[in-house]
């Protein structure tokens, strides 16, 4: 079964388990992936978490009930997963302007998010760069966030934690002890293995770096892998977005590989990430 096979199987079945509190393992399960793949590759192609699509879809049959039934908004609230009332009315606004009694009464437009349906996208006309190698186990050193990727979190925090690094000026250091053949600074994505921690990352910002370091800094192995690296021309962070749904909607699907589901990598060389003409590259470890 292709990726987007999967991403499809896994929104038929979130649709027919709607009104039930199902978790991303059971999702994931369901498609015979890691929650830690499944739950990255799903933002990648929606651009939003499951958490996200299961609220806003129940938020919308609610909204067609309000209009199309006489249900108490009480019962409503019950039906779709919220233990209060206040709390319904809370997200229901939060999602469509209005509240439910007044989307019961037609005071304003309201906000529909239809059943996905994932479709191939077939582009000729912007060929991927990419080059396929084999490599040895290597260390990186830097520091480390875990972050909840169930309710998008990883979203939100991650473009934070980088500018907090930016601004202190971390990421020159990390060039500095930039000496291994990995050239640049890293953005790791790797599935926190913690008992308790399904549906969370661990986040690196680290780079490649051969010897010892001062005890400010944590360390990780990253083990040998075959690894797919691709291009990635054009300013942050359109350009590195950009190439990673393309990656996902065209070049798995078109090709005999699957991701390993180990640490993925950002690579940053040093130079302006916002310049039209900067490169950078993605690395993910296949099988």
């Amino acid at each position: 079964m292709s990726w987007i096979e999967s991403i499809q199987k896994a929104i038929n079945y979130m649709e027919d388990h709607l009104l039930e509190d199902i978790t991303i393992e059971q999702i994931a399960q369901e498609v015979n992936s890691s929650v830690f793949h499944f739950q990255r590759t799903f933002a990648i192609l929606t651009d939003m978490s499951i958490a996200d699509y299961l609220r806003r879809r129940r938020l919308t049959l609610a909204a067609q009930e309000l209009l199309g039934t006489e249900q108490k908004i009480i019962d409503l609230a019950y039906k779709y997963g919220y233990e209060t009332p206040e709390a319904f009315t809370k997200a229901f606004r939060k999602q469509h302007h209005v509240t439910p009694s007044e989307a019961r009464k037609k005071q304003g437009p309201l906000q529909s998010y239809n059943r996905l349906v994932i479709q191939v996208s077939l582009k000729g006309a912007e060929p991927m760069k990419y080059k396929i190698i084999e490599k040895d186990k290597f260390q990186i050193v830097g520091v480390k966030r875990t972050y909840n990727c169930q309710n998008g979190e990883n979203t939100t925090e991650i473009p934070l934690f980088w500018q907090e690094v930016n601004q202190s000026g971390f990421d020159h250091q990390l060039y500095q002890l930039n000496n291994g053949t990995v050239n640049g600074v890293l953005g790791v994505c790797v599935p926190n293995t913690e008992q308790g921690q399904k549906g969370f990352i661990d986040y690196w910002i680290a780079t490649d770096h051969v010897g010892e370091v001062g005890e400010d800094l944590l360390t990780m192995e990253v083990p040998a892998s075959k690894w797919v690296i691709f291009e990635v021309h054009g300013p942050m962070p359109d350009a590195m977005q950009n190439t990673w749904k393309q990656i996902y909607s065209e070049w798995f699907p078109s090709n005999p590989y699957e991701p390993a589901g180990t640490a993925e990598l950002e690579v940053y060389p040093e130079e302006d990430a916002y310049s039209p003409d900067s490169y950078s590259e993605i690395w993910i470890p296949i099988k």
